[in-house]
């Protein structure tokens, strides 16, 4: 992708978004992805040898191989949006072996998807594009609706199937979130001892997190928590949305409410009011870095995809993030043009006329 094909799509943004500097954080403050990354941040945890080789095997695969970054094709929304409006703008995707098909030809570092789907899959795919098995999921079968999340399978299981990676969600925010918490770590822990690597969504979730006609679901200020709580359960990268907006301590602490713990400092000396250094405020709660933020393309909206799937990665790229875990956005289209999608998100990590800002 040139700088001026990247201009076009960008549009009346491009001039904001290329060429925006953080102020508040600056890039000396943070580690940034780098085809060192492994060796600076790794080799001297406690992570394993053979978890220290299933995060080579994912960093090193696909277009992104030996960058630093990485970008990974999430397929497992079958499960709580249900197969049927997931798969319907696309039927094919119903088999497994065509989400497979889809992240190695879109030059993808890895696919995460179900137990089901990755256990069909598994001696014939495993040792051509690392494995990610989502482990938890949200189900909207079960009436009335809940949100929570449930484990699918085992760990080992996972391992036996030959993942590099498991993946889980904890709704941080929910009720049921401090029983995840431990659910989480409990399997991060047995991963690691087995030797895979752990990514971690951390989503917020509860109703009182709309407020005011706002939804804090996507503020900078609860994400970055959540990713720090999501570090301190030894996640080797985090999956996190696309802040929105900012506030949501002040917004949940209005008249006689007391929620969490703020300093105004949050507001005016580490952030400011700019997408990028939003997304910096998320990368900081990160270990300033030391763990690598991806951050989720969201949904399809049709035509604008390409831009919102560009732009997001121009953020968390320019913001010090590790890349992005796109999926509908490329699976709800025909197979060839989510192939292009995928690799136009790789572009932009690929080019150099794209800086840390």
């Amino acid at each position: 992708m040139t700088l001026d094909q990247l201009n076009s799509i960008l549009g009346d943004e491009a001039r904001d978004l290329l060429e925006h500097t953080c102020t508040k954080v600056p890039k000396a403050q943070l580690h940034l992805p780098s085809p060192a990354f492994l060796d600076d941040h790794f080799t001297f945890s406690n992570r394993n040898p053979q978890t220290l080789r299933s995060l080579a095997q994912l960093y090193n695969k696909g277009r992104l191989a030996g960058t630093g970054y990485v970008s990974i094709l999430p397929i497992d929304q079958g499960i709580e949006h249900s197969a049927g409006a997931s798969f319907a703008p696309n039927p094919m995707y119903f088999d497994p072996e065509n989400i497979v098909r889809l992240a190695i030809e879109g030059g993808c570092n890895a696919v995460a998807t179900t137990f089901g789907g990755l256990a069909l899959m598994s001696r014939r795919y495993a040792h051509k594009i690392p494995f990610i098995v989502k482990i938890n999921h949200n189900e909207l079968l079960s009436y009335p609706n809940t949100y929570d999340q449930t484990m699918f399978g085992s760990v080992r299981d996972a391992w036996n199937l030959g993942a590099v990676a498991v993946g889980a969600t904890i709704y941080f925010g929910s009720a049921e979130s401090r029983r995840q918490i431990v659910e989480v770590s409990k399997a991060f822990e047995e991963a690691h001892e087995l030797g895979m690597a752990t990514i971690l969504w951390c989503y917020l979730r509860n109703d009182a997190f709309k407020s005011g006609g706002k939804d804090y679901h996507v503020a900078a200020d609860l994400t970055g928590q959540a990713n720090h709580l999501g570090v301190t359960l030894q996640a080797d990268i985090i999956k996190q949305k696309l802040p929105e907006i900012n506030g949501g301590y002040k917004a949940l602490n209005l008249g006689s409410s007391s929620y969490g713990k703020l300093d105004e400092r949050m507001y005016t000396g580490l952030t400011t009011e700019h997408p990028i250094d939003w997304c910096r405020y998320q990368v900081l709660n990160c270990y300033s870095g030391r763990i690598g933020l991806i951050n989720s393309g969201g949904a399809s909206s049709g035509a604008g995809d390409l831009k919102e799937a560009v732009r997001t990665a121009v953020i968390n790229k320019r913001a010090g993030g590790m890349g992005l875990i796109s999926g509908r956005k490329a699976f709800q289209r025909p197979f060839e043009e989510g192939v292009q999608l995928l690799q136009a998100i790789q572009d932009v990590y690929l080019s150099p006329d794209i800086a840390i800002a």
